[in-house]
């Protein structure tokens, strides 16, 4: 016990020693100082600011006022314009990704390419566009009152009709690619072997295909749901006072209120919202790999 004791010390300077080490660490050293610098630092001088009062004092005021009140149903709207995205998101991505999975290589390299492209245009763009599209006088009613819809023109703008449209357009390409790669590697043997053992296609669906895809479908939606906490330019732009979200809240403090404190508390709770989500990622994501290996033994 004594000689493990005194030669525990020893392992740290002899790891040190070797210059594979230390040549690892020269390597590491700019990118931990980078990262330190552009995002350690601004996180905790965010987090310092976010507990400082106005005369200089440390104060959780600003959290309780973050969780109270108007600012409170702003979070709530946060949450449910979030959740609603990542649900629709989820259902289309799952249609669309299903039908590009039972694709030709080919085709589904072209497939995936319609859907991946519109997203390197930029969004403002694109949420122009949505506004265009959805207007009174826009393609969708338009097409809507030609068809003699009941009710058309519709008002699907600045309202949360709108505001989900347009997010989940936002999100449907992560959803997609992120759906497209775990359908991917579903063996279609066990789907076959089923078949041949005389489970219909719901069963097929319910009982196997459905299963192997749930980790994927469980990290596509929180995915969606993180990405959607701290949107800022769709929901602004498409929809209302009744729609406004914590990332328009910021800006709306900072620009016009002066308020950085608040501001900070509420980029903190968003923070930790979106620490919180990788986090039910990472456990989805293992649970999903166990049960892999489990099925596989």
């Amino acid at each position: 016990m004594a000689a493990t004791l005194a030669g525990a010390p020893a392992r740290p300077r002899k790891l040190l020693a070797s210059r594979r080490t230390r040549v690892g660490i020269l390597y590491a050293l700019p990118v931990v100082v980078y990262l330190l610098v552009l995002f350690g630092y601004p996180i905790l001088s965010t987090l310092f600011l976010s507990l400082k009062n106005t005369d200089g004092s440390l104060t959780l005021h600003w959290y309780v006022d973050a969780l109270t009140g108007v600012n409170l149903s702003v979070l709530f709207t946060t949450l449910r314009i979030s959740a609603e995205t990542a649900l629709f998101s989820l259902v289309f991505g799952f249609v669309l990704a299903n039908a590009i999975s039972r694709l030709k290589p080919l085709w589904a390299g072209l497939a995936m390419l319609v859907v991946v492209v519109p997203h390197f245009i930029s969004a403002l763009v694109r949420t122009y566009g949505w506004i265009i599209m959805l207007g009174d006088k826009g393609l969708v009613n338009e097409t809507l009152a030609n068809l003699w819809v009941p009710g058309a023109p519709f008002q699907l703008l600045y309202n949360e009709i709108g505001v989900v449209i347009g997010t989940t357009s936002v999100m449907l390409p992560y959803t997609v690619l992120l759906l497209y790669g775990v359908m991917r590697g579903v063996d279609r043997r066990l789907l076959a072997a089923a078949a041949s053992m005389g489970a219909g296609r719901v069963t097929i669906f319910r009982r196997i295909y459905l299963p192997l895809v749930a980790p994927g479908l469980a990290s596509a939606g929180l995915l969606s749901f993180i990405l959607s906490l701290g949107y800022y330019i769709t929901p602004a732009l498409m929809g209302g006072p009744d729609q406004t979200m914590i990332a328009s809240l910021i800006n709306q403090q900072v620009t016009k209120d002066n308020q950085w404190n608040g501001a900070a508390a509420e980029g903190v709770i968003l923070l930790l919202l979106t620490f919180a989500g990788l986090l039910l990622v990472k456990l989805i994501s293992s649970l999903g790999a166990s049960r892999k290996k489990r099925s596989a033994s």
